[in-house]
């Protein structure tokens, strides 16, 4: 019998699969909260150095979505896999390691929750010692100068608040870019250190 396979968005994803997730979505739940803590605990090198959403034991839970997909648990992990590579069309398949370094993409999976056999997610490890609001600011400030347009740190902020997700450090780390650039929203801080 075939399993029932969904893959946890609960970042970028939520707004941006990808075509070849899209391809295979079915449905989506929304309004769930993901099973583990997440923070904005990893300076990504795809985004300047931006900080992005990993599993983090000081964070918290946030909104999520699961895509439930009509493909296998094998297909669907190397979709996500590509999706978090930025290799999507590509022939790269996932392979876990066992012993996974500081860069390496682990495709998870929780069984039986969310009433589907099987919840696949991504972990990788979280780059930012201790983070905090001042030292998210300062990475999200110069990732802009850094980033491809509409990769840097304060797009990633502003879409991730807009699809309502809050990690304990969230708002603080809005105020804080708003304090150092001088702005009244994240909208215009962009704008002023372009």
């Amino acid at each position: 019998m075939k399993k029932t396979v969904g893959i946890l968005a609960y970042g970028s994803l939520i707004a941006d699969p990808g075509w070849e997730i899209e391809e295979v979505r079915a449905e989506t739940i929304k309004g769930i909260a993901t099973p583990f803590h997440i923070e904005y605990a990893r300076s990504s090198t795809g985004r300047g150095g931006a900080p992005t959403f990993v599993p983090y034991k000081g964070g918290g839970e946030v909104f999520a979505q699961i895509f439930i997909v009509d493909t296998s648990v094998e297909n669907a992990a190397d979709r996500l896999y590509r999706r978090e590579i930025d290799a999507v069309g590509s022939d790269r398949n996932y392979k876990h390691s066992e012993n996974p370094g500081q860069n390496t993409i682990i495709v998870d999976r929780l069984e039986g929750q969310f009433g589907l056999d099987v919840v696949l997610y991504t972990r990788i490890a979280a780059t930012i010692d201790e983070p905090n609001a001042v030292k998210l600011a300062q990475l999200a400030v110069k990732s802009v100068a850094e980033a491809d347009p509409g990769r840097d740190g304060i797009t990633y902020l502003m879409k991730a608040m807009e699809a309502g997700i809050n990690t304990p450090l969230t708002e603080a780390y809005a105020d804080e870019i708003k304090r150092i650039t001088g702005s009244s929203d994240l909208s215009d801080a962009l704008t002023k250190v372009k």
